[in-house]
């Protein structure tokens, strides 16, 4: 499958999530844009997404593998983490990781009653 059609499998199986073109990308809302796609943004070489982060899961990310993540301009410097979802070299995605970052990003934005229906509470 498509990296960007499988983002939009895990992003829009969340509670009362919407997809628009925000600043002519695909993104997702919860109320809230809570993951932008980066399809090689004024021409950088990935194909990515960034979505918001819970504090310090930046910075952890990016450490434990700075091939995969990275701080994206404009949003970085709030805690939202890069994600690249295309092939890093001989790598490709770990699908289950992007859905908890993607799980993560929405409980940020999320209104308390989606976010304890995502969990099962």
């Amino acid at each position: 499958m498509d990296p960007v059609d499988r983002l939009r499998v895990i992003a829009t199986a969340l509670p009362e999530v919407t997809e628009k073109l925000s600043h002519g990308e695909v993104s997702f809302f919860c109320r809230k844009q809570f993951v932008m796609l980066d399809d090689h943004h004024h021409g950088a070489d990935h194909l990515a997404f960034w979505c918001a982060a819970p504090p310090g899961a930046q910075e952890e990310l990016i450490g434990s593998d700075p091939a995969r993540f990275f701080r994206p301009p404009y949003v970085g410097h709030r805690g939202w983490v890069g994600v690249r979802i295309d092939r890093v070299g001989d790598r490709e995605p770990d699908w289950d990781e992007v859905d908890e970052v993607v799980r993560d990003a929405y409980r940020q934005v999320a209104p308390k009653k989606l976010v304890e229906l995502l969990d099962g509470a």
